[in-house]
């Protein structure tokens, strides 16, 4: 029930269409949509989390790494340059830093004396570029300028202060992060590809059982089946569903049976399994008009039993039955398979027969029926009798121009056969143009 004032969502279906949503109505998202933004939304957050723990890690690491090797490098200076400071010799204690400096990732070295007075030094060239980049990387990567004392015989006698290179521990940091960026894409590539066969694990089940359903429920189609999954649980959901589906079409062809059983009854007589006279009288009116339209005679045989009533009364009413049934199966086999037979009520059958090239045709088949009825019938009882008919026959356009006269004319014609002397048959009187109605 939809609540004043709302607009339903859906437009109601009529019976054997399709609901389908107002146009104004927002789509929804798919289930596979749907599981894959959770599911990349989880890998991103994991592969952003592990990214962002292993780049601080490695700059923490690094920072370690960094400010350790600047003291073991102090150190060796330091022993290096033991006696050019003793002795202040100054251009020794250069020639040594420029040495050893040189071969590492240092910025500058400085040599101080005991009063704390520079005594050498030097400086990498290019220092002076990107400085604003340099301070910002000193601050990150390293811990600042290391002092580191110069001993002979146990006594300080000046200090050396070494300052790393923060541009080249940048480049190593930029390598590292190259090849994590490459670790991380490669594990959201893995993981997407795992994430879309699961997804297809999980929705292409649901995809065949959706469009089964469908098919089921707009097409009527029940032979389809759904495919194995691979997930157990989606597995069952599919076998449980395909016996369903047994059932509901086990259930579509035995109501299908019983709706033909049913059209058949309503049309045809139960005990002859001939016609009835309602499908009969639709027959002759549709050929009738088909006559009409290709200039063509069309022929009704009126036929009634001359001694019925006295076989139900001698032999009782399963030879009566009998006697039917043989009836009807002796008019069927002088037929065309496209000519109609049908019985009227009691002991009184019909013949349609169109497409007829003269009307004499009409009497050819008539004179066969009577023949075919000349030779004795069995009983149920093991007796056996003849059973002779009176014909009428009414040939169209000649007796009547429309289905309801013609069987008329028919039924008058077979009258005038029994009042002759039976057993025989009878042509309808030919009426003026103005009574063929």
């Amino acid at each position: 029930m939809n609540l004043p004032g709302r607009r339903s969502a859906v437009r109601p279906a009529q019976p054997g269409q399709t609901a389908r949503p107002a146009p104004d109505a927002p789509a929804r998202p798919t289930l596979y949509g749907a599981l894959r933004r959770i599911h990349m939304g989880v890998a991103l957050i994991a592969v952003l989390t592990a990214g962002i723990s292993l780049t601080f890690l490695g700059l923490t690491a690094l920072r370690a790494y960094a400010d350790h090797n600047l003291r073991l490098v102090a150190r060796s200076i330091a022993y290096t340059v033991e006696a050019p400071v003793v002795f202040r010799d100054e251009a020794a204690a250069a020639d040594t830093l420029s040495a050893i400096a040189g071969a590492e990732d240092l910025a500058a070295v400085a040599v101080f004396d005991r009063d704390d007075q520079p005594l050498a030094s030097w400086q990498r060239p290019g220092q002076d570029r990107f400085p604003a980049l340099r301070a910002l990387a000193g601050d990150l990567l390293t811990s600042g300028p290391v002092d580191q004392p110069v001993i002979h015989e146990s006594q300080q006698v000046g200090s050396v202060r070494v300052t790393g290179d923060p541009i080249a521990l940048l480049h190593f940091l930029l390598q590292g992060a190259l090849g994590l960026v490459a670790c991380l894409l490669l594990t959201a590539v893995g993981a997407h590809y795992m994430s879309s066969r699961m997804l297809a694990n999980i929705v292409d089940p649901l995809r065949n059982l959706m469009r089964v359903a469908h098919a089921v429920r707009s097409e009527r189609v029940f032979g389809q089946r759904m495919p194995p999954a691979r997930i157990e649980e989606l597995n069952a959901l599919s076998e449980d569903f395909n016996v369903l589906l047994d059932e509901l079409e086990a259930w579509q062809k035995q109501l299908q049976h019983e709706n033909r059983s049913l059209a058949h009854r309503a049309t045809h007589d139960s005990l002859t399994g001939l016609l009835n006279r309602a499908a009969f009288t639709e027959a002759l009116d549709l050929a009738v008009r088909a006559a009409a339209a290709r200039n063509q005679y069309a022929a009704v045989l009126y036929l009634d039993s001359d001694d019925f009533k006295g076989i139900n009364d001698r032999h009782g009413h399963a030879a009566g039955d009998a006697v039917l049934i043989g009836i009807a199966q002796r008019i069927r086999a002088c037929l065309r398979d496209s000519d109609c037979v049908a019985r009227l009520g009691g002991d009184e059958f019909a013949v349609l027969v169109d497409g007829l090239r003269q009307p004499d045709d009409a009497v050819h088949i008539a004179e066969g029926i009577l023949h075919a009825m000349t030779s004795p019938m069995g009983l149920p009882d093991g007796d056996s009798i003849v059973a002779p008919l009176s014909i009428g026959v009414a040939v169209y356009p000649l007796h009547a121009r429309n289905g309801t006269a013609l069987l008329h004319a028919a039924d008058a014609a077979m009258y005038g056969a029994k009042r002759q002397s039976g057993a025989t048959w009878r042509s309808a009187e030919v009426a003026p143009p103005e009574s063929r109605v």
